[in-house]
């Protein structure tokens, strides 16, 4: 599935962050399959007047889709954005997002001519205002409306082509959440059928380049939510650790003595609750995750698979994924040998890795799912987004 998943990469690229920008989710623009909203600075489509962008055709590849869904036509997700829009914004320059409003990653200014280089910390070596402050703007995340972004409750065809639009609000933190569970559900194939061996984001080469843009929209979107420019996401070295050290109520919230499936009543994220967890039941209704609250966060670290994952990764196991040259190779999926990438995202026989990030000298360029999950959908060990 990789020329599909780096569909959706160069889309949500060209989008700035989300699949659906609140102002190109009317039935004309459904049914007109245009998504060149106006630039608030000009007034223009995709800042035109002010050579920022302008509203093109999408060009699609013609190469064919890999053997792992042998299906046309039956998915929205194919040909990524095709099904919804065939004309979108494409940005000139450093401009970048949805109406080209925004900076390319690493570029600032009214012109976005400023370069500015940001540094992203151990969360260990946080200070205390520093680590304070990142937890509240995930709060603020969680809990704030995003101005921009709206998810679909149905497919295209449900919402009659168009004719009538499906889509709810999402907060800012949710919405990656959601979108990290749409590019990776599984197929709907009309009536009861139901396609799982798909994924637009995993077990092929654009698994590393979709994370990686997927953390630097989610990091611009808390910036842009706070007003804070130089705001970075923390890492966490876990080379060598025994535990899940960063699963204290200090940081990503600590075990609840009550019930060790559950956050202490001292964490952060104690009241927080899931969504697009119960994907069987989605499947059951042919139905999308709809945002809506599912329960509690659950997580037990330590308490998971350990035939698959004995253990976190050794520096000697990060040494030995960063020594193969090959970034892909054979069959470009899970059963890839002495692939880098396979390497980082799957259990391969030689390996012990499971989805989880490179060194922390390498996390700028390589930003891989267990960060992802850790961060972002606060899951350290083993359960629910």
């Amino acid at each position: 599935m990789l020329l599909t998943a780096l569909y959706c990469l160069l889309w949500t690229f060209q989008t700035s962050a989300g699949h659906f920008p609140r102002a190109c989710t009317s039935s004309k623009n459904l049914m007109e399959k245009e998504c060149c909203p106006p630039w608030e600075g000009d007034g223009s489509p995709c800042g035109q007047l002010s050579s920022r962008g302008s509203c093109q055709d999408i060009i699609l590849s013609k190469a064919p889709l890999g053997p792992q869904f042998p299906f046309s036509g039956v998915d929205d997700r194919e040909s990524w954005p095709s099904v919804f829009y065939n004309r979108t914004c494409q940005c000139f320059g450093n401009f970048m997002g949805f109406n080209c409003g925004n900076c390319k990653f690493g570029f600032w200014g009214p012109t976005c001519t400023e370069r500015r280089l940001l540094v992203r910390k151990n969360i260990f070596d946080l200070s205390v205002p520093e680590k304070n402050k990142f937890l509240a703007y995930l709060t603020l995340a969680k809990h704030t409306t995003s101005p921009d972004y709206v998810i679909p409750t149905g497919t295209y065809g449900q919402m009659n082509n168009g004719s009538t639009p499906l889509f709810n609000d999402i907060n800012v933190y949710d919405l990656f959440v959601w979108m990290h569970y749409y590019v990776s559900r599984d197929a709907l194939l009309g009536g009861s059928e139901i396609w799982r061996d798909i994924d637009f984001a995993h077990e092929a080469p654009g698994f590393l380049p979709w994370h990686r843009l997927f953390l630097l929209l989610w990091e611009k979107e808390i910036q842009k939510l706070t007003r804070d420019e130089n705001f970075t996401i923390p890492y966490w070295d876990w080379r060598d650790a025994e535990n899940c050290d960063v699963c204290t109520d200090e940081y990503m919230g600590g075990r609840n003595p009550a019930n060790p499936n559950l956050l202490s009543p001292a964490s952060f994220f104690s009241s927080w609750q899931v969504i697009c967890s119960q994907l069987e039941e989605y499947n059951s209704r042919h139905a999308l995750c709809n945002g809506t609250s599912e329960g509690p966060i659950l997580r037990n670290p330590g308490n998971h698979d350990k035939a698959r994952t004995p253990r976190l990764p050794s520096s000697a196991d990060v040494e030995f994924c960063l020594s193969l040259t090959q970034y892909e190779s054979g069959s470009m999926d899970k059963a890839a040998n002495f692939s880098f990438r396979n390497t980082l995202e799957e259990i391969p026989s030689h390996s012990l890795f499971q989805g989880l990030p490179t060194s922390p000298e390498k996390l700028s360029t390589l930003l891989a799912s267990s960060l992802q999950h850790l961060f972002i959908l606060l899951c350290s060990a083993l359960t629910q987004s």
